[in-house]
């Protein structure tokens, strides 16, 4: 199901599937799994269940469901995160760099 709304530039598809999240600090190495909820050519929103700091710039993979269709492997910053209950958190994430 395709969106326009919020004035938007993009229109966003929405969507149900596992995301990988890979925060780009060296240090922290870190992986988080999420579930991708709404996907445009500008960005994505990503439920976690630890918050994100804004302005932090990650490494987004969205495995395809079809083998003809390469995966997402693109470079992200996080613009929005919101706490949607006690464990949950949605990301807001605007698209740097596709690859």
């Amino acid at each position: 199901m395709l969106t326009k709304g919020d004035n938007r530039h993009y229109f966003r598809m929405m969507v149900n599937a596992e995301v990988k999240l890979m925060i780009n600090d060296p240090e922290a190495g870190r992986v988080l799994d999420g579930i991708c909820r709404d996907l445009s050519a500008s960005g994505m929103s990503v439920d976690v269940d630890e918050p994100l700091e804004m302005g932090t710039l990650i490494r987004v993979r969205l495995e395809s469901a079809n083998a003809s269709v390469p995966p997402l492997d693109a470079s992200a910053k996080v613009m929005r995160c919101s706490q949607e209950s006690e464990d949950s958190y949605q990301l807001g994430l605007a698209f740097m760099d596709l690859n």
